[in-house]
């Protein structure tokens, strides 16, 4: 049955834009390459990703993983996706690069995309297209401001800056953790609806609706809904005039997960829920399983025109491309070092892919017989306080290693010896009740698996604000050029009893 959250994966930040029976979604990977990812639907259950908007944001060191700097936790965020005229459009801004970002393209799943960008940065906006041709932009914290856009997209028409909604939080509360944000925009029968996010202090994430009859306002609000902390998002309606809402919950260490609530209309505003609840089951079309839309196993062996890599991966930051290959003959994925690094997630070139709940596990296929003295490959779970198991050489000797940074400091918890050049290794997580435990393991042979170290706890923390990604990993602490090769990543949505 189809049950929420639709997608339970880290997909934050959604905007949803449908044209004729087909559901198009732009999510936030903030530091991901490549980034905002499209995803398409035709029944608002099943989705898969069928582009990126970019590949790379900007060439700076934050994104580069360069001289100590980071973009973890930043990069793009809370995009808005629409369709006007024949055109996609989907914007983003970026605390990382200070800049507003509007992409365009004719053909939202094949591309090429053409990129807009000016600053400053406008924190979780919406662009809104109205039906007398001006363009709008609404952003900003608990004070909303609105501003015109110039016809080209180029930037802001000067002098049009206004307070839209002097405190958009009142519908929720005076005291606050967070004020009115994520702004999104709708027009429904000539009637203007604004969405926005707010959580008062002592409570939960909260969705606020406010309407007008004109774009400049007045505004009236009220609360729209509070369940579970399911909130931020806006309206989707279907071919057969059916409404729903699409929002999202913080859902413990797998991430931020996209829920669709059913919207009926009662005197002009959108109802959200069933009795103020947002449905466990929908009736939606049977749901698929996220394998292989969202997340995928992959051989590394190609085909005529396949890609290098499917879009189900993204680097961790922006890659250095001249440090990795895909041998599509003979299948396998080789990830070579370019300089010294001293920690794993200020290491370039980890390839990643979301963990799924309630439950998955990642295993690999590794060749360590190209590693250098003081290198350190294998496979991880990516946050802040992340776990990995790989192989490391050192001093002359090639241990299986499992790592635990649960309590924020990396540290070493059982060290084999390997005595063999090629090594399965196994990551698999329980986001089951929001256990959030992970547990690691390798064989020698494919067949016989061990434990190995610790239970990772996993906890989703804001400097990273992202849920666990699976990541390939490989690099060098004392000599660069080394190299292993990955024969495959397996993906199950099952875990060892």
């Amino acid at each position: 049955e189809p049950q929420n959250p639709v997608i339970h994966a880290d997909v934050p930040d959604a905007s949803i834009v449908r044209v004729d029976g087909t559901y198009y979604m732009a999510s936030t990977t903030m530091h991901m390459s490549p980034g905002l990812p499209i995803m398409r639907s035709t029944d608002l259950v099943n989705w898969e990703i069928v582009n990126y908007a970019y590949d790379v944001l900007e060439d700076i060191d934050q994104l580069n993983l360069v001289n100590g700097r980071n973009a973890y936790g930043r990069g793009s965020w809370a995009p808005c996706i629409r369709y006007h005229n024949g055109t996609f459009f989907v914007s983003t801004f970026s605390g990382t690069t200070g800049k507003t970002y509007i992409f365009k393209t004719d053909d939202i799943e094949n591309g090429p995309w053409e990129t807009i960008s000016f600053s400053p940065s406008y924190h979780d906006h919406t662009i809104f297209f109205d039906d007398d041709g001006r363009i709008y932009m609404i952003w900003g914290v608990g004070r909303l401001m609105m501003v015109e856009l110039e016809d080209d997209l180029s930037g802001i028409k000067e002098g049009t800056e206004r307070v839209l909604i002097e405190n958009a939080s009142a519908p929720a509360a005076d005291d606050l953790i967070l004020p009115a944000e994520g702004s999104q925009l709708f027009k429904v029968d000539g009637r203007y609806y604004l969405f926005n996010i707010a959580w008062p202090r002592g409570g939960m994430r909260t969705v606020i609706i406010h309407r007008a009859d004109e774009i400049t306002g007045p505004y009236e609000g009220r609360l729209a809904l509070q369940d579970r902390g399911i909130a931020q998002g806006g309206l989707i309606d279907t071919p057969d005039g059916e409404w729903f809402a699409y929002l999202f919950r913080d859902f413990g260490s797998v991430g931020r997960t996209p829920y669709i609530v059913p919207v009926k209309w009662e005197d002009g505003w959108p109802v959200l829920g069933v009795d103020g609840k947002v449905p466990d089951l929908l009736d939606l079309p049977a749901h698929r399983g996220l394998i292989p839309a969202i997340v995928a196993s992959d051989d590394f062996t190609r085909r005529g025109g396949e890609p290098d890599l499917p879009l189900v991966w993204q680097w961790n930051h922006n890659p250095d491309n001249s440090l990795w290959y895909v041998n599509r003959e003979e299948g396998y994925l080789r990830l070579r070092t370019g300089r010294i690094d001293t920690a794993f997630v200020m290491a370039r070139n980890t390839l990643t892919q979301r963990t799924i709940g309630p439950e998955s596990s990642g295993e690999i296929l590794i060749d360590v017989s190209g590693m250098k003295e003081g290198d350190f490959a294998g496979l991880a779970l990516l946050q802040q306080r992340y776990g990995k198991v790989g192989v490391r050489y050192e001093n002359g000797i090639k241990s299986i290693v499992m790592v635990n940074a649960e309590s924020g400091t990396p540290s070493v918890v059982e060290c084999l010896p390997l005595h063999q050049n090629r090594v399965y290794l196994k990551a698999e997580c329980d986001f089951s009740d929001l256990a959030d435990v992970a547990r690691f393991y390798y064989s020698l042979d494919g067949k016989s698996w061990k434990q190995i170290g610790s239970q990772l706890q996993m906890a989703y923390t804001l400097p990273h604000f992202m849920g666990y990604r699976f990541g390939l990993f490989n690099y060098a602490t004392r000599e660069p050029g080394g190299y292993v090769d990955f024969d495959h990543f397996h993906v199950s949505d099952m875990i060892t009893n």
